[in-house]
């Protein structure tokens, strides 16, 4: 109505919260912890095709670098040494557990 004030927005979604946690515990539920680091489930569109294809790219150049690192190579040489961007050789060495020795 005109000049009836409008109620605050977030009272009332608080309240409607308030509301649905009483339900929620007066069911017999209780709350459940879960550990930090835990997400919950994975979302199907989540991940896409193209990231797909890319990181199996990625893993066709691991044993190459892994055989540099071998060698005692730092991961800028590795990367100079596979023609790539150390950001890329980084990445490669990360997502595959691959360790270098000396400044990374």
């Amino acid at each position: 109505m005109i000049g009836v004030p409008m109620p605050n927005p977030r009272d009332s979604i608080l309240s409607e919260l308030n509301q649905k946690l009483e339900q929620y515990f007066s069911s017999g539920r209780e709350v459940e912890e879960v550990a930090a680091g835990v997400s919950g489930e994975k979302d199907g569109a989540f991940g896409t095709s193209h990231s797909n294809k890319l990181r199996i790219e990625r893993n066709k150049q691991a044993p190459r670098l892994k055989e540099l690192a071998a060698d005692g190579m730092t991961v800028i040489q590795a990367a100079k040494e596979m023609g790539m961007e150390s950001k890329r050789a980084r990445l490669i060495a990360r997502e595959n557990n691959i360790k270098f020795p000396g400044p990374a």
